[in-house]
């Protein structure tokens, strides 16, 4: 055998290979979609979205639990995002600038780390540091929990946004006499917004299908509740305990709830490719 003809074979089975392991991968995807469509369709209807999660036997829905995770997920956002937002400056404006950039590195370093932690980790974290000392669970130290989760996704984001943008609009706004601030603001953000409200919405859709933080820290509520400083109802830990009960009708919410949950994470990621997209193309 001549050596391209051995080159050809090789290439030929490294791309069977890789097409049986895409097709393996989509067959279980396609798989697990259709069983989450076949058996989470059946529970969309109006008290999914108006009546609360029932007693075992009865009918209800899963207003509270949506309810609880809409606001914790808010919570998390607006203390989560804004941390992540001036972190990733700090990296991609000053931290590239210092002399060694020793800082930035260990800044790096440590959000590498936070983003491949397991979140049941980050939940007995905050367990530990608010649950013990709250002495009770709480919606609060649940969204805190969340905003732990969405700063490195939102940090990460922001600093590689904000390095793409060329150098030279910040010289010439320097060179109009625009303070370092106002550069960045003006400028930076400017051109590396939209990419930036892609790393939040990553941020939003990382963290609304979180289950093990939140059992460790708001736990759940049946009953309507709006106190952020006592356990409160939320989708993801619902789906969980009511997939694991005998009980008919809640099994058939939890899917209704996991359908919900895969359909806004995945609207969340067609919006955040749509902005990465035309930022993009603005580069271009």
């Amino acid at each position: 055998m001549t050596l391209y003809a051995r080159r050809k074979l090789v290439n030929r089975l490294a791309l069977t290979l890789a097409g049986g392991a895409a097709a393996l991968g989509l067959f279980w995807l396609t798989a697990i979609l259709w069983t989450l469509l076949a058996k989470g369709v059946a529970g969309i209807d109006l008290a999914l979205f108006t009546e609360m999660t029932p007693p075992p036997g009865d009918a209800g829905g899963l207003l509270n639990a949506i309810f609880g995770s809409l606001v914790m997920t808010v919570v998390a956002v607006l203390v989560g995002a804004p941390v992540g937002i001036l972190a990733g400056t700090y990296l991609a404006e000053y931290a590239r600038y210092e002399q060694g950039g020793r800082l930035g590195e260990v800044v790096r370093f440590v959000n590498d780390i936070l983003l491949s932690a397991p979140s049941i980790i980050i939940g007995l974290f905050v367990y530990e540091v608010m649950v013990v000392r709250m002495g009770h669970f709480s919606g609060w130290a649940g969204a805190m929990a969340l905003a732990v989760i969405a700063v490195p996704v939102v940090l990460r984001t922001t600093d590689d946004m904000l390095t793409l943008v060329p150098a030279g609009l910040r010289e010439a706004a320097a060179a109009l006499g625009a303070s370092r601030w106002k550069v960045i603001v003006t400028i930076a953000y400017r051109a590396a917004g939209s990419g930036m409200m892609t790393g939040v919405l990553l941020a939003i859709a990382r963290v609304s299908g979180e289950t093990a933080p939140l059992l460790f820290t708001a736990l759940n509520n049946q009953f309507w509740s709006g106190d952020m400083n006592a356990p409160m109802a939320n989708l993801p830990v619902v789906i969980f305990q009511f997939a694991l009960s005998p009980y008919e009708n809640w099994q058939r919410l939890a899917w209704s709830g996991a359908l919900v949950i895969t359909a806004t994470v995945l609207l969340l990621n067609v919006v955040a490719r749509m902005l990465a997209a035309r930022n993009r193309g603005n580069e271009a």
